[in-house]
């Protein structure tokens, strides 16, 4: 168990590395604006990244559930990411402007949909092949181990180490494809158990998508998560709260600086919390968030002359830290719930859901255009607020 257990976060280091050197909202954002890409492209590349690496997912779950080895989709997956990822890197080197611009999404979309069949084959691989009580354990220390990494490139292009043109950052995606391809071949090493392919009954859409209506847990559980989107949807919007311009590289560096730490703190004790009780872990993130979001609105609403100001990088590290304990506590939620031997299929629909509803999230950009970032991040604490009502309501899977 313990070479199981090495595989598993020895491959989720190099991806979330690999995660953390590509971040759309970021790293891809401020290379697309250097050099030349319409401002429409630099817009989209959030919605693509997300809503491509979710939706697909109901559609994949049946072609996973019908192999009796499925981690070959996570491996099959994890190697497709990092050609596209070399792909994005190739076409910022090579190509201009508009060219660059539409090579770098296509990419990006590719990615995105190998992403999705890593996260609809994942945590039923995960649930066959590590016991309750350590999966959550997984994520954290992978999660810790990544952001050091990514902490230490965030401080390097904070003080202009790493250089500060299209052509490094081109490079660090460069390397982020060459680790997501070293992962796949980790991951190949891997002894899993064969699934059960028996007879699974009805396998039409409409049979999949049963368990929406029939099983209240799953209903608590995709209602908590879609209400803690907020945690995804935040940080831009304090970006722009402290008016940080996402297109100058030494913003990026102190953005990238407060999200690493936030991990590095946190990953591992919410992973732990989350083996112990993944909804009293949701029920603190939600909380945290609310809070912070609150606070932040609040800040907004204030004059940033008044030296309030420095307050920003601590909120981002609150925000990310209730990023953190969300995601840590749905994912180990999701893995310890009696799916009835079908996790592939509730991880597909919860995802599904989720990224309907990130599509619809990117309409709060519009809002803040209108009205400011103070009226979408109150919005926001009032969606984590809801989210600790359903949160609370969950059940405790991990004593079950």
């Amino acid at each position: 168990m313990k070479r199981t257990y090495a595989i598993h976060v020895s491959s989720l280091v190099l991806t979330k590395t690999a995660d953390g050197l590509i971040d759309p909202k970021l790293v891809l954002a401020w290379l697309l604006s250097a050099i030349g890409a319409p401002g429409y492209l630099i817009g989209v590349l959030v919605p693509v990244r997300e809503a491509g690496s979710l939706l697909p997912q109901l559609l994949l779950a049946r072609r996973i559930e019908a192999h009796r080895q499925r981690s070959i989709f996570w491996i099959a997956g994890s190697a497709i990411q990092g050609i596209a990822a070399i792909g994005i890197a190739v076409s910022a080197l090579f190509l201009d402007s508009v060219a660059a611009g539409w090579a770098i999404l296509s990419f990006l979309a590719v990615l995105a949909l190998a992403r999705a069949a890593c996260s609809a084959s994942y945590k039923d691989v995960l649930a066959r092949t590590v016991e309750k009580g350590r999966r959550g354990k997984v994520s954290g220390t992978a999660g810790t181990i990544a952001s050091i990494t990514v902490f230490v490139f965030a401080i390097l292009l904070s003080f202009g180490i790493w250089p500060r043109e299209p052509a490094a950052i081109a490079s660090a995606v460069l390397l982020a494809g060459v680790l997501w391809l070293v992962a796949a071949l980790v991951f190949s090493r891997l002894s899993e158990p064969e699934a059960d392919t028996g007879d699974k009954g009805d396998q039409s859409l409409t049979a999949l998508i049963d368990p929406l209506w029939k099983d209240q847990e799953l209903q608590l559980y995709i209602a908590t998560r879609a209400l803690l989107i907020s945690t995804a949807l935040a940080p831009p919007f304090l970006v722009m709260l402290g008016n940080l311009d996402g297109g100058q590289l030494g913003n990026l560096g102190v953005l990238m600086v407060a999200s690493s730490l936030a991990a590095i703190v946190s990953s591992y004790l919410w992973g732990a919390l989350s083996d112990r009780s993944s909804r009293q872990t949701l029920i603190i993130a939600s909380a945290g968030a609310a809070i912070t979001y609150f606070v932040a609105a609040v800040v907004g609403f204030m004059s940033m002359d008044s030296g309030l100001a420095y307050l920003i990088p601590v909120l981002i590290f609150a925000a990310q830290n209730a990023y953190q304990g969300a995601r840590a506590g749905r994912k180990t939620h999701l893995t310890d719930m009696d799916a009835d031997g079908r996790t592939s299929v509730y991880t597909a629909l919860s995802n599904s859901v989720i990224g309907v509803m990130l599509l619809v999230g990117g309409s709060l950009g519009v809002l803040a255009d209108a009205f400011g970032p103070s009226i979408v991040l109150a919005l926001l604490g009032l969606l984590s607020s809801f989210a600790i009502v359903t949160a609370r309501q969950l059940s405790e899977v991990q004593s079950q």
